[in-house]
């Protein structure tokens, strides 16, 4: 029997920073490379929207680099912070809407990975996120910014699956869609993370909400926010050195887009 638990992940930062930190070396790489590869400025400072635990920012520190990020959720900015500054790094992130967001000063590059972006429901907090992207970074930076779209020539996925372990904590994740209204942009998973330590077992119920976007509506998205480029275009595998070109077919896609002049 499982003990349940109320709330919604994010509430619980230890369990969300293992769900979604287990795979954080592929896309520290990732990241590492596209800011050597694609800035036309030298990267020193970067920025996470939405950066919930800082599971990359805190390593990102660690390799020498300035460091910001704001996130909704209380629980989770001061999680990050509290292993910030355990590490002795002096950065710290805030509570923020990353809709609406202004930086004390322009930064050398941003990124938001894990789909975060598709929680901005409607198209005028979309533009305004990316708007406040364009003043955040500067000319010759970067936006790496990682989506799941809905193809229009395939299946979209409709569940996943994994699991993590760190110590004695191991939590496994189902995450499968509930309702999919392509109509009204929306799209609904229900996540069930089932968490095992030495004395409970443990289960949290949470439903997640997005925004949907085909290749061609992301495409239009972008055209309204002039200040970004298409500097490459990626799959989920990371690899930099298998580019990939965005088409009705596809579905997880990570967007490095370059700040221009």
């Amino acid at each position: 029997m499982f003990e349940p638990l109320d709330g919604e992940l994010y509430d619980y930062p230890s369990y969300y920073d293992l769900v979604y930190g287990s795979d954080w070396r592929a896309e520290f790489d990732f990241l590492s490379g596209c800011f050597e590869a694609f800035a036309t400025i030298s990267v020193n400072h970067v920025f996470e929207p939405a950066c919930g635990t800082g599971r990359l920012l805190h390593r990102l520190a660690a390799q020498g680099l300035r460091i910001s990020g704001l996130d909704l959720n209380q629980h989770a900015v001061d999680y990050c912070n509290e292993r910030l500054e355990r590490k002795g790094f002096a950065d710290r992130v805030v509570q923020g809407d990353m809709s609406d967001f202004q930086l004390p000063k322009a930064v050398d590059a941003g990124f938001n990975m894990i789909n975060s972006f598709r929680h901005l429901l409607s198209e005028q907090q979309a533009i305004a996120h990316l708007q406040c992207m364009a003043s955040a970074i500067k000319p010759g930076g970067l936006y790496v910014l990682g989506i799941h779209l809905t193809p229009t020539a395939a299946d979209p996925m409709d569940s996943e699956s994994w699991s993590a372990q760190r110590g004695h904590l191991c939590v496994t994740t189902e995450l499968r869609c509930s309702d999919r209204n392509l109509k009204k942009r929306t799209e609904r998973f229900t996540m069930i993370c089932q968490v095992y330590t030495p004395t409970k077992r443990q289960e949290l119920q949470d439903t997640l909400l997005f925004r949907t976007y085909t290749a061609e509506q992301f495409r239009r998205l972008l055209a309204k926010v002039p200040q970004w480029e298409i500097a490459e275009t990626f799959d989920f595998q990371y690899d930099l050195q298998q580019p990939i070109v965005v088409d009705k077919s596809s579905e997880d896609v990570v967007y490095v887009l370059r700040r221009t002049a």
